[in-house]
């Protein structure tokens, strides 16, 4: 049984965080101060998870890149959302990388098979042309992989 909030350390409630699915350090120490803690009590906790590899930026960002490819969504959008989670630059290409070379991701098919779930029919006029764009240019993809995905449907 977990304590309530009220006595909890920053700690528990971090683990019971960590429990339901990854967070950035950033996600977490926001909602730690949310809870009023500490900002040395935060920084202290969040340095002995990643110590014990509890939490760990590196990990979380490779687990939502995995899951933003598997919704269909481009690796523009994907970077701009790891950034506003608090991810570095630098753990962002590695993990990045990571996953493009486990999972054999192609983005250029990526974009290919999301138009096509969302359209099954190729666009007839420059206005459901211009439709498909936005779609994909929304969902994260460059103009390529745009180009290739249109020539395709």
């Amino acid at each position: 049984m977990f304590p309530s909030n009220a006595d909890a350390s920053p700690r528990e409630v971090a683990i019971q965080l960590l429990a339901r699915r990854e967070y950035s350090r950033a996600e977490l120490a926001r909602k730690l101060r949310q809870k009023s803690f500490d900002d040395d009590d935060i920084a202290a906790c969040l340095d002995a998870l990643a110590e014990q590899s509890l939490q760990s930026d590196t990990r979380f960002a490779e687990s939502f890149i995995r899951s933003r490819i598997a919704r269909g969504q481009g690796v523009i959008r994907i970077k701009g959302e790891l950034r506003q989670r608090g991810i570095d630059q630098e753990t962002l290409t590695a993990a990045l990388a990571a996953v493009e070379e486990r999972e054999a991701v192609d983005w250029f098919e990526l974009a290919r098979e999301t138009l096509e779930r969302r359209f099954s029919t190729p666009s007839e006029n420059p206005k459901e042309r211009a439709k498909r764009e936005r779609f994909l240019a929304t969902r994260g993809f460059d103009f390529e992989q745009i180009r290739y995905a249109l020539s395709c449907l």
